[in-house]
């Protein structure tokens, strides 16, 4: 379900005053958390313990280079998916059906219209989009968004070629559809990103209703799961399922509740997600072929209602460990491993965009494992949707409210 977040007097007096593009400046004691001590410091939602140390509430770390975070633009409609072009600028979906190429100084110079209609209830609309790795030469993108079908909505994949004067898409074509349609709309997931050889991975939600989760767990539906897929959306041949019985070949991973984020470790080519819990319970993993990730009979957060998820069971044989966890929840959204030498001490870290908790979230990482937890940008009071990192070496981020903003080195 979408998680909310009042905001108070205070905050809005803090936002109201904001100039176009703003600037503040942040050193080592204007970061959230301090050293040695988890940044968490709210109760759980339950009394779950964790599988290993450092599972969850791990010691808070401190940037210490000093830092700017600038506010380009807070005009975008709705954005939710964002990634560099060859050039430098941006491409942003938004949920109602558009795109816009945006510059690093924040300026939208293109906006993308005539893209196939979507459902924009609840966590539908357009949702995120990526470029081919050979764009330069082909300028192909690719797409999610939940689409009308019999018996509800769906998540489907598309791409077209970006045609040259950049205001449409020519040669659309939807690639994939993630079947079984639902009539509710939450928890389409729907991260796109390629592979080293140029296939997709692409997340799917399992829609969130009681009646179909546990489909999450079925190898005969797409929901729920991490597909691999080729650009014509057909299964990447040799998948962990390709001979399974009644399995569906182009299952990857499966056992996820709403894996709003994914991005490749540029460091061991590993595939790692972000999931969005229940009451509690949000979650890192690394995915790997083949593997059950637990949803919904194994995961450390609660209904809504405050009841147990199933039997309330943490662990199973034959189930995936989330790497980390978070309880009270975050509400992780897109995520981006830093791979520039501009920021030195950030190289190698995993930056995860919150929602309901309304900051970044910089987690360390050491042997596969969180070892240092940071919340950047908690006073700007806005649900950060997506993060990327720039040419420049910079982190981008946009918000639900319409926010594009730049953190650099000062």
């Amino acid at each position: 379900m979408m998680r909310s977040y009042k905001r108070t007097t205070a905050v809005y007096a803090v936002l109201l005053p904001l100039l176009f593009t703003c600037t503040n400046t942040y050193a080592q004691t204007k970061a959230a958390g301090s050293p040695n001590q988890p940044v968490e410091t709210q109760p759980a939602n339950s009394k779950y313990k964790p599988a290993f140390a450092g599972q969850t509430r791990i010691a808070g770390v401190k940037t210490k280079t000093p830092f700017t975070v600038t506010l380009l633009n807070k005009t975008l409609e709705h954005p939710w998916g964002i990634c560099l072009l060859p050039d430098g600028r941006f491409l942003i979906s938004e949920k109602m059906g558009t795109m816009s190429i945006v510059t690093t100084a924040g300026k939208v110079v293109k906006k993308i219209t005539g893209l196939p209609a979507v459902v924009p209830d609840g966590q539908g609309g357009l949702l995120d989009v990526n470029i081919d790795p050979q764009f330069s030469t082909n300028r192909m993108i690719y797409w999610a968004y939940s689409e009308q079908a019999s018996g509800g909505s769906l998540l489907a994949i598309a791409k077209g070629k970006l045609a040259a004067d950049e205001s449409k898409v020519e040669n659309i074509e939807v690639i994939y559809r993630a079947t079984p349609a639902y009539k509710g709309s939450l928890q389409f997931g729907s991260r796109i990103v390629f592979d080293k050889k140029g296939n997709l991975f692409v997340s799917t939600g399992e829609r969130s209703g009681i009646d179909i989760r546990m489909q999450a767990q079925s190898l005969n539906a797409s929901i729920g799961k991490i597909i691999h897929m080729t650009k014509n959306g057909k299964a990447v041949p040799g998948g962990p399922f390709a001979k399974t019985k009644n399995a569906r070949p182009e299952i990857y991973a499966y056992g996820l509740r709403n894996p709003e984020g994914l991005a490749i470790n540029p460091s061991t080519g590993e595939l790692w997600e972000s999931e969005f819990g229940p009451r509690g319970g949000d979650e890192i993993n690394i995915i790997r072929p083949g593997k059950n990730y637990g949803w919904p009979v194994v995961t450390y957060g609660i209904e809504y209602s405050g009841e147990k998820v199933g039997a309330g069971i943490q662990q199973k044989a034959g189930t995936q460990q989330p790497i980390y966890y978070w309880d009270p929840v975050v509400s992780p959204a897109g995520i981006a491993f830093y791979n520039s030498s501009v920021i030195p001490e950030w190289k190698g870290n995993l930056f995860v965009s919150g929602l309901s908790s309304m900051h970044i979230a910089r987690l360390v990482i050491k042997n596969n494992k969180i070892v240092g937890e940071e919340r950047l940008l908690k006073s700007e009071g806005e649900r950060f949707r997506a993060v990327a990192v720039g040419k420049d070496g910079a982190l981008y981020a946009i918000t639900d409210s319409g926010r594009f903003y730049r953190v650099a080195k000062k």
